[in-house]
């Protein structure tokens, strides 16, 4: 069994769908699970549904519709086919829930409604493989990944999902299944963290002990530094895994970080490939510890916070201290992207991405001193020299900087 996944900027328009067909049609549909993301800019429409729903209590699918059925019209000729019904089924089962809901989880809502962005998604990419004679298998992946309660970001039942995805994924055949939605044991839709599907085709290889997991990206492979960003980045044609994992730990955006580790447990190959040029090898990522980048790798996550924590009787900040910190981080999902202590002060640049900084700050003020700087960028280069770290730091102001044998990270501000 083969893994092909492909991300929403590669079915964003009627366009990517044909391509995406055609790559089939070149490299075979046989013992292929195909994982797919929300079309385009899905997931981002959906969440602002969400905020106008906690918001306004207001309930507005016309864009996220429109642009599904603009798609869909260009794909089927026929106004009459199915596809239309199918997505007007799920746009009532979509209404309905936001109608009758009486949950004030955010996390919760957020994980029952996003999820359809998948579900839409693939169901359109299914029938249109239909009409092209391409036999394909349409799974709700929901029924086959179980995991906890963690909404947003939940953790894998792994013997459940094993027991699941070998019992209903059979070779020689052609599945599709949407990625980044899971679900509970009783059936309530969880999501694998933003950008998680790369990491569900990493569950089905892992289960199926697939021979490889293609995902096809907007780019040519992996890049020693996001090429929108750095003019003079340079393609990585091989890595090994623990360097893959280094990358999307510190913010990589090619691979999601929770994806390696499956992967790399059963020596199952990853390959970043084109989705617009099939000639191009991509980038290979497998086993061998020699196989790391010969250039510095660059790394930029924007709108980060740099948070400073002290005891209120300037004693010394220590273990004891620490726990009580991080107790409260695991409480407010809070993830840590870079730590440093002093003798009396503790420093931290963390992600709010669950929008429960102040929540977080009212909780560390009752036992701490605490200060902080919003919007900072964090700047993470692996494999550092001299020179690369001299650059980075132009014309930007330092706030926080910290060199190891292999990984400099540079928090800086560059709007003071």
């Amino acid at each position: 069994m083969i893994i092909f996944k492909f991300g929403g900027a590669s079915v964003k328009e009627a366009a990517g769908v044909k391509n995406m067909v055609e790559i089939l049609k070149k490299t075979g549909t046989k013992d292929k699970l195909i994982v797919v993301s929300a079309m385009g800019k899905t997931t981002n429409a959906l969440e602002l549904v969400i905020q106008n729903y906690f918001e306004f209590n207001k309930i507005d699918l016309t864009e996220v519709k429109n642009f599904h059925a603009q798609i869909a019209q260009n794909l089927f000729a026929n106004t009459n086919h199915p596809i239309f019904a199918t997505l007007n089924q799920y746009w009532k089962e979509l209404t309905s829930f936001l109608e009758e809901n009486s949950s004030q989880d955010y996390d919760f809502v957020y994980d029952q409604v996003i999820g359809f962005g998948e579900l839409i998604s693939t169901a359109i990419i299914s029938a249109y493989l239909n009409s092209e004679e391409i036999k394909n298998n349409w799974i709700d992946a929901r029924k086959l990944i179980k995991t906890d309660t963690t909404y947003r970001d939940a953790q894998v039942n792994w013997e459940i999902t094993q027991k699941n995805i070998n019992h209903h994924i059979k070779p020689n055949e052609l599945f599709i299944t949407q990625g980044f939605i899971a679900s509970t044991t009783n059936n309530c839709t969880t999501t694998l963290g933003r950008e998680g599907s790369d990491y569900s085709a990493a569950i089905f290889a892992y289960c199926l002990n697939a021979k490889e997991v293609s995902i096809w990206k907007d780019v040519s492979g992996v890049y020693n530094a996001d090429p929108r960003i750095f003019k003079d980045s340079i393609q990585l044609n091989q890595i090994n895994y623990n360097e893959a994992i280094e990358l999307a730990f510190y913010g990589a955006s090619v691979i999601h970080p929770k994806t390696i580790q499956p992967l790399q447990r059963k020596e199952i190959p990853l390959v970043v490939r084109s989705f617009y040029d099939l000639t191009l090898p991509g980038t290979k990522v497998s086993n061998g510890p020699k196989i790391v980048p010969q250039v510095p790798c660059f790394i930029v996550k924007d709108d980060l916070i740099l948070l400073s924590i002290a005891t209120k009787d300037f004693s010394f900040f220590v273990e004891q201290n620490m726990s009580e910190v991080f107790a409260l981080f695991h409480a407010f999902q809070t993830k840590v992207d870079l730590i440093q202590n002093s003798a009396i002060s503790f420093s931290v640049v963390i992600d709010n991405k669950f929008k429960k900084f102040d929540l977080l700050i009212e909780n560390l003020q009752k036992r701490f001193r605490v200060s902080f700087n919003k919007g900072v960028k964090l700047y993470t280069l692996r494999h550092a020299t001299p020179e690369a770290i001299k650059a980075t730091e132009k014309d930007k102001v330092v706030l926080l900087k910290q060199v190891t044998r292999e990984t400099a990270q540079l928090v800086v501000h560059e709007n003071l």
